[in-house]
This record gives structure tokens, sequence and C-alpha cells, in this order.
């Protein structure tokens, strides 16, 4: 399965999907405040798009960038699991 296409569908193909949308289906520990924070600080290494150039904006991830994150997480697992049963 690609993760791009499933998440195209589960958000409807819309390209940029809000930081509240991506912190209740992925980010559940986090509010959008500590998740944007997250972010800026670096500990979350994903492109967080502001509809416009004021701070106070829409803030939402580019689909594209949030699947490649979902992917390299997945991949990060799959080496740990390997490492510890070796």
């Amino acid at each position: 399965m690609n993760t791009f296409f499933l998440l195209m569908a589960q958000y409807g193909g819309k390209p940029i999907i809000p930081v509240e949308d991506v912190c209740r289906d992925y980010f559940f520990h986090l509010n959008a405040t500590k998740f944007v924070q997250k972010i800026s600080t670096g500990e979350i290494a994903i492109p967080l798009v502001r509809i416009e150039a004021s701070q106070k904006s829409a803030k939402g991830v580019h689909l594209a960038d949030l699947a490649k994150y979902l992917d390299a997480r997945v991949e990060a697992a799959r080496r740990e699991m390997i490492s510890l049963t070796t």
C-alpha cells in the first residue's frame, strides 16, 4: 500500500491538512499549539505550511510531507525491531 494514496483517501484529496486534523489522527497526545511548537524546535521533523505569512494564519501539513514522515517513522521502527532481534 502507498501511504500517500491512503492519506489522500482519508482526507478527501485535500493537499494541505489542517494542524488540528493531523494532531487528532496521528499526534493525538499533542494539542495543535504543542505540535506547532515541537515542529518549530525541530523535535518533529515535518514542514509546516502557513497559509499566509502571519504567525496567526491557518497552519497545516502537506499531504506528501505527512506521508513521507509516517513512512520514515515506520522504517525507523522496522530498523529498531531488526536490531533488537539480531
